[in-house]
């Protein structure tokens, strides 16, 4: 299969009702065969793909639908109907097929359903001839050590393996054995026997692989997973921004590989640290003495990176060695970036935890299906994507993606932004509540620590919930110092998040020591000049407070770089609503009627109209804010930051690139894939042989599988397209 190839000319299928087009196949030798009532192989072929499955088929308007556990399965029998053997319906114990629009009903006696462990699913069944047969499909490397010593074709298989391996594809082994009527009676009864035992599991295992040999090689299967578009992209760009990406897959080692080459995840001059290389380094107690001598060092020394690829047995092994975890965590420190494949959930969420225990990073876990559940609870951040996969991922995860891709914007914009907001917030509340409270403890050296507040009751409860509080949230709403163009346009500035340049103990107390420096000024310099005037404590006391509103308002102006019509209308709106809220609760009115409450009558009228208090307000907060504007306009001067200097370019007029992945099969690596992913604890066969929603007779509609006008959904989708090679 070749698709897309200029040279190539699609299959002609007119002769089939149920083709839906999309196969992706130029062979029509294969098709000949199919049609010829002699070739056995190639249709016991077909016959395994349409069976060997937990694939269910609703029929909606006459038109039966797949729900299938997983895309990889879809595609399979979709394949085979494509091809002529289309599974129509099922019931707890039979299946129905159209073999070349021939009606077939085979009695379903056993589904030996998939584990991570077995890695390979069986039925045994009954034809409509009353021949048994057990037909199974697993990755090569338990299907080949299960074959038959005189099975033809292995050589060929293997080279045709191979061949598959090149182009990335997951591969996928099909076989056949009779079963003879006296092995089929003793073995249902030991079945029948295991499946009342309280812990059957080991012992099914054990009757599972009695049946599951002496198997017969029909062919291969391969199914092209296709990365998403930008995937590539996206991690390159994550990487850029210094984000270490570890991979855990429940694909082996190859597939994990392949996929690290696809994603660019690996490049050429990766160094890949696995086997006895991994093993020596893992228990060697400095790494970086081992990196630094010996084997290794010469291989650094010729590659600019490395990765750490580890597989679940072999981190089991290790999680029995004492200090190993340390020992792991600091030897991946070193390196650009980790695979760990063949994993189960559990060890998944185990490697997270690993991280979260020996580092102070922030874990972030992505995953589309149910075996990444547990990963993405266990994660600091979990960011489910949805897809064909189902929709568990989703439903337990803190942020959803509809595409890989838009992981990019979410950390390099959002995530990026969203730091640089709380981290603003949060200083600015701490200074402008700071500056505000601290003048209570300069003027109580001047009361005699009578506990007589500064303000005036009013201005105390007002102060944070109105006059001050629009800005800050207009500021940790909108406020963002690059767009989300430039953001993603330089991905170095997402280190100012993991390097925590923006919130730490410097920032906290440079923050609390220019609080102090403000509270000092609100209170003294008006207090030198009040000392030369006539205005009397309540007079002082409103100056002191406008000053504070006027110094912490002015700020925050200093301090919003993106400016929004939000951002004016806030300001605006605390300036109004405290000099309004002021001039009616120092009215006479109120005073008249509850001069307890309202005791500074006629006292902001007073301040409000002195040219001094005007004076005096206006240059305490000119002194306030000093240290802040010499700050800012020394540090733009003198060393502008990178963002200054992203600023200068982000409105440049630089022309976006658009970039879109370009599907090869040539991935830099020549190794097997097997279509199961190990890390699935079960299969969905359990379902099936339950009964549970399933009927014990399917009515197909009138014409049956002749009739031309049924319409099937067609298996091929934009994700996976697959190929079938079957032996002659």
């Amino acid at each position: 299969m070749i698709k897309g190839h200029p040279c190539l000319q699609p299959l002609d299928l007119s002769w089939n009702p149920f083709s839906r087009g999309g196969l992706q196949f130029s062979d029509q030798r294969l098709v000949d065969k199919l049609r010829d009532q002699d070739s056995t192989e190639v249709r016991e072929f077909f016959t395994v793909l349409a069976l060997c499955h937990t694939v269910m088929a609703e029929w909606k308007d006459e038109t039966p639908v797949y729900q299938a556990a997983s895309p990889d399965e879809e595609a399979l029998v979709g394949a085979a109907r494509e091809m002529g053997w289309v599974f129509l319906s099922r019931t707890r114990d039979s299946l129905t097929l159209s073999e070349l629009s021939h009606i077939r009903h085979y009695q379903l006696l056993a589904l030996l359903d998939f584990t991570s462990q077995r890695r390979r699913m069986s039925v045994v069944v009954r034809d409509p001839e009353g021949v048994l047969k057990l037909y199974c499909k697993g990755a090569d490397i338990v299907i080949l050590e299960r074959l038959r010593q005189d099975c033809a074709h292995r050589e060929s298989t293997e080279r045709s393996l191979e061949l598959y391996a090149q182009g990335c594809l997951r591969t996928l082994c099909v076989a056949v054995r009779s079963v003879s009527e006296e092995l089929w009676e003793e073995w249902s009864r030991a079945l029948a026997k295991a499946a009342m035992m309280t812990q059957c599991g080991a012992v099914l295992d054990t009757l599972y692989d009695s049946m599951e040999r002496e198997l017969t090689l029909l062919g291969v299967t391969a199914i092209e997973d296709r990365l998403q578009e930008g995937v590539p992209e996206t991690i390159a760009t994550l990487k850029q921004a210094g984000i270490k990406v570890w991979v855990l897959t429940g694909d082996k080692r190859e597939t994990a590989v392949n996929i690290g080459y696809a994603c660019r995840l690996l490049d050429p001059d990766t160094q890949l640290l696995q086997g006895e290389e991994l093993r020596q380094l893992l228990q060697h107690p400095d790494q970086e003495a081992i990196l630094d001598n010996g084997k290794v060092t010469e291989k650094r020394r010729k590659h600019s990176t490395s990765a750490l690829v580890i597989t679940g047995p072999e981190l089991a092994q290790f999680g029995e060695q004492p200090g190993w975890d340390g020992r792991f965590m600091a030897l991946s420190k070193l390196c650009q970036s980790v695979l760990c494949c063949r994993m189960t959930p559990g060890q998944k969420a185990g490697v997270v935890q690993l991280v979260r225990k020996h580092t102070s990073s922030i874990t972030m876990a992505i995953g589309d299906g149910a075996n990444d559940v547990n990963m993405i609870k266990t994660a600091h951040v979990g960011v489910g994507l949805s897809g064909l996969e189902g929709s568990q991922a989703v439903q337990n995860a803190d942020f959803s993606l509809a595409k890989f891709r838009f992981l990019r914007k979410l950390l390099l914009v959002h995530g990026r932004w969203s730091y640089q907001r709380i981290s603003a917030f949060l200083l600015y509340f701490l200074y402008k509540t700071s500056a505000f409270a601290l003048v209570h403890v300069w003027f109580a050296f001047y009361n005699g620590f009578s506990a007589q507040p500064m303000y005036e009751n009013w201005f105390i409860t007002l102060y944070t919930v109105m006059y001050t509080a629009i800005p800050v949230q207009c500021l940790a709403i909108f406020e963002q110092d690059v767009s989300a163009e430039g953001s993603m346009r330089w991905p170095a500035l997402y280190q100012m998040g993991p390097e925590q340049q923006l919130f730490n103990c410097r920032q906290l107390v440079v923050t609390l020591i220019y609080s102090i420096y403000t509270s000092l000024v609100l209170f003294f310099l008006p207090f030198g000049v009040m000392c030369f005037s006539t205005f009397d404590f309540q007079a002082f006391a409103v100056i002191v407070a406008t000053a504070a509103v006027f110094s912490t308002t002015t700020e925050i102006v200093l301090q919003t770089r993106f400016w929004t019509k939000y951002n004016v209308a806030a300001v605006i709106y605390s300036f109004t609503v405290y000099f309004v809220a002021t001039l009616v609760l120092h009215g006479p009115r109120l005073h008249a009627a509850a001069p307890a409450d309202y005791y500074f009558p006629g006292v902001s009228m007073n301040v409000f109209s002195s040219p001094l208090a005007w004076l005096t307000m206006l240059l305490t907060t000119w002194t306030a804010v000093l240290p802040s504007v010499i700050i800012r306009a020394v540090a733009l001067v003198l060393s502008p930051p990178d963002v200054h200097r992203v600023h200068i370019t982000d409105t440049g007029g630089l022309p976006r690139q658009h970039m879109e992945l370009q599907s090869g099969f040539k991935r830099c690596h020549f190794r097997r894939r097997s279509s199961y992913a190990v890390s699935q604890g079960r299969g969905f066969g359990w379902l099936i042989t339950s009964g549970a929603g399933l009927h014990n007779v399917v009515s197909l509609p009138d014409g049956g599988a002749d009739a031309g006008k049924i319409k099937m959904q067609s298996f091929h989708n934009k994700d996976s397209v697959v190929t079938t090679v079957c032996k002659s």
